[in-house]
């Protein structure tokens, strides 16, 4: 969950892009979330519109209690979802500051003991939004969830903002677990390459594909096609050319087509990766 990224017009709902050669997953969207009033969205028409244009699995996050009993619900309703859920590191805090944090983590565990969740995450560190008083807190949280990633045998899904440097040093501390996934990847090229070296998978979103970018695009050009994954990070991170307006899985084929450009390969090549990478991290749906 990215909230706070970017700015911009909220209008008309932008057309969708042409379908994909082969079918892809959208490994991180937030279907429990709605942006700027609007109301929530729809999950079997978002599910509907993704397939038609070669999005046909997605996973769902819940990264606050109410938001992890929706993934837990919805993962049952819908054969195309499978789900994620943790306590992000924005929430983190404050729970802690309520004495709650303990009883918010009991519940994820049991939460993610669901056959269809697959993903502990998102969780990890957030600076941007959190002042220095709640760093603790954070990483308390952080290293509770890489615990339950390993001891469920789950991946984990990493919120990294403002943060790359502890990040990294306390998935070295703890040991990362076996899969491990940068989602909405916003290092630069050295840290790609750090994350490379220690097998973990680097998700892109909409993200790279604005103009500003360079530096991501950069750090994308070097990522083996065996660690690349894609998100919409729904709804928000909408790509280019509808930065701004509410993001949905079925823009995926926008930042699919980017990645190719920037990797250098055709669109299958990326559609295949992003295929198989997924079902090896998250297994089969």
């Amino acid at each position: 969950m990215s909230k706070g990224h970017e700015t911009g017009h909220h209008g008309d709902k932008p057309e969708a892009p042409d379908r994909l050669p082969l079918p892809v997953v959208d490994n991180h969207t937030h279907l429990d979330i709605a942006r700027d009033g609007a109301p929530l969205p729809d999950v079997r028409q978002v599910i509907d519109e993704a397939t038609a244009v070669g999005v046909d699995r997605m996973v769902q996050i819940g990264c606050d209690l109410p938001g992890a009993r929706f993934t837990v619900e919805v993962v049952d309703q819908h054969p195309e979802l499978l789900g994620g859920v943790a306590i992000h590191p924005n929430e983190a805090p404050a729970l802690h500051e309520r004495g709650e944090l303990q009883s918010a983590w009991d519940e994820i565990e049991q939460l993610a003991s669901h056959p269809r969740v697959r993903v502990i995450g998102e969780t990890g560190l957030d600076y941007f939004r959190t002042g220095p008083e709640g760093v603790a807190a954070q990483q308390d949280s952080f290293r509770w969830h890489i615990d339950l990633a390993k001891r469920t045998g789950k991946a984990l899904q990493i919120h990294d903002r403002d943060s790359h440097d502890d990040v990294l040093r306390i998935l070295k501390e703890e040991g990362a677990p076996d899969k491990t996934v940068l989602h909405c990847f916003s290092g630069d090229i050295s840290m790609a390459r750090e994350c490379i070296e220690r097998g973990y998978f680097l998700s892109f979103a909409g993200t790279v594909t604005f103009k500003n970018a360079r530096p991501l695009r950069n750090a994308l050009s070097i990522v083996p096609l065996e660690q690349v994954l894609v998100e919409t990070d729904a709804p928000y991170l909408t790509p280019s050319p509808h930065r701004g307006a509410v993001n949905a899985p079925y823009l995926v084929p926008l930042t699919v087509r980017a990645m190719a450009g920037v990797l250098n390969v055709d669109v299958p090549a990326v559609c295949r990766a992003v295929s198989d990478n997924s079902e090896r991290v998250f297994g089969p749906w």
